[in-house]
């Protein structure tokens, strides 16, 4: 493995990192997740689910790659500061979620449950493939298993809307 750092504004580190969210030391994935938020607001306010999910999928493809030139540049199989994985599987678990902050919530704590928990195939994959494709997998498990257990919330947990509002 290579051990040549690549610049900050190199498109591999600026993909990867998020634009630098994953650079911050403490709980890098989180923070990760948390600036995929507006984002896919944006993107489901202008182009709906169909939108959200073809833009977790690009995420993912343009992941693979900046991951695994990323990781090889750092000289490690899978650096924390690499959040684009993040990106990718929050995007994919907020596909259905409507425009609702506490429902935005929600899903982001599903995912990120998810994506430590690893459950199965999840885990499989985050030990046994390797670089990019490795990299970005195992978060799009953890974020379809956000997206359906939101779903059968959705379904069986009835929700109007008013739990935060004040006025």
């Amino acid at each position: 493995m290579s051990s040549t750092p690549l610049s900050f504004f190199h498109p591999a580190t600026l993909i990867s990192t998020w634009f630098g969210s994953g650079l911050i030391k403490f709980a890098p994935g989180t923070w990760g997740s948390l600036a995929a938020l507006p984002f896919s607001w944006v993107i489901f306010e202008r182009f709906g689910s169909e939108g959200l999910i073809i833009a977790s999928v690009l995420a993912y493809g343009i992941g693979v790659w900046s991951s695994g030139k990323y990781s090889k540049a750092l000289g490690k199989e899978d650096p924390g500061s690499v959040v684009i994985d993040e990106v990718a599987g929050q995007w994919l678990a907020l596909a259905f979620v409507p425009l609702d902050p506490f429902l935005y919530f929600i899903s982001f704590l599903l995912f990120r449950f998810f994506d430590i928990v690893k459950v199965f195939p999840a885990n499989w994959l985050d030990r046994n493939v390797k670089g990019g494709l490795g990299i970005m997998s195992d978060d799009m498990v953890a974020g379809l298993y956000a997206l359906i257990v939101f779903y059968l919330f959705q379904r069986f947990i009835p929700y109007d809307g008013e739990m935060f509002k004040f006025f």
